[in-house]
């Protein structure tokens, strides 16, 4: 393992990430005490408390889950695109790197960015009394899985995009639409019996709820097939992006 070389990519993509300090950290935090302050502080005083704690607490970590997918997702994407576009991959691929080494850097970074991204949330949530965390080992284990899964998207989206605009593709019209209807605001109890149904189906509302579960103790869905899941999309995903670096897809040519 070249550790040299993965601490060097971590490096650069931790001061990538401090060299815009407010697209990165800041605007997540104002975006999220903005859901925090709507949703629980406005409407959530109007709504009984739920599985046991007030519904801020039941919001936080769907708003907390938002943050993270966004970040690791636009930092594996925007690195390697730029990587891409300024022919900088090229250092990458003649350094003595592995394609899993190249895969770990690049998840690693996003991973780290989503970290830093998740713990200033968190003190958002403190100052608002909506964090409660009753399983910290699992909490830090769903934040880093899903979001090792949604950078290996961005890294995707990122060999498959000709432009900056291609680079949102998959954000606008599938991310953000599949985490809005995977219960981050609301609990499926509330729901007709079809919708409970859509609901179940759509992964969002595994990851949503493990984060949930890992916080509040409360959670709606199996936990078994949830871990299921997202064990198998790491995997599925790391020998995919894995394959598309040893091929060199988009980076060779």
């Amino acid at each position: 393992m070249n550790w040299i070389g993965l601490y060097t990519m971590l490096r650069r993509e931790v001061q990538r990430t401090l060299r815009v300090v407010i697209q990165t950290l800041v605007a997540p935090a104002i975006s999220a005490a903005l859901y925090i302050f709507i949703f629980g502080s406005v409407i959530g005083t109007r709504i009984d408390d739920f599985a046991g704690v007030p519904y801020i607490s039941f919001v936080f970590p769907g708003v907390l889950m938002l943050s993270i997918i966004n970040s690791s997702f636009a930092s594996a994407s925007s690195a390697l695109y730029f990587m891409r576009f300024t022919k900088g991959i090229e250092e990458i691929l003649i350094a003595p790197f592995s394609y899993i080494e190249m895969l770990i850097g690049f998840v690693g970074s996003a991973v780290t960015r989503a970290m830093m991204v998740s713990f200033l949330i968190l003190g958002v949530g403190v100052l608002f009394g909506a964090v409660t965390l009753t399983h910290p080992f699992w909490f830090i284990f769903y934040i880093a899985s899903i979001a090792s899964i949604f950078a290996m998207l961005g890294i995707l989206v990122a060999l498959w995009a000709e432009s900056f605009e291609q680079l949102q593709v998959l954000n606008t019209f599938i991310i953000t639409p599949l985490t809005y209807l995977g219960g981050i605001f609301y609990s499926i109890t509330f729901l007709p019996s079809t919708a409970v149904l859509l609901t179940k189906v759509n992964p969002f509302f595994y990851f949503a709820d493990g984060v949930r579960s890992s916080m509040i103790g409360y959670s709606e869905a199996n936990s078994t097939i949830g871990l299921v899941m997202i064990i198998s999309l790491i995997v599925l995903l790391g020998v995919l992006v894995t394959h598309l670096f040893r091929i060199g897809w988009k980076i060779r040519t």
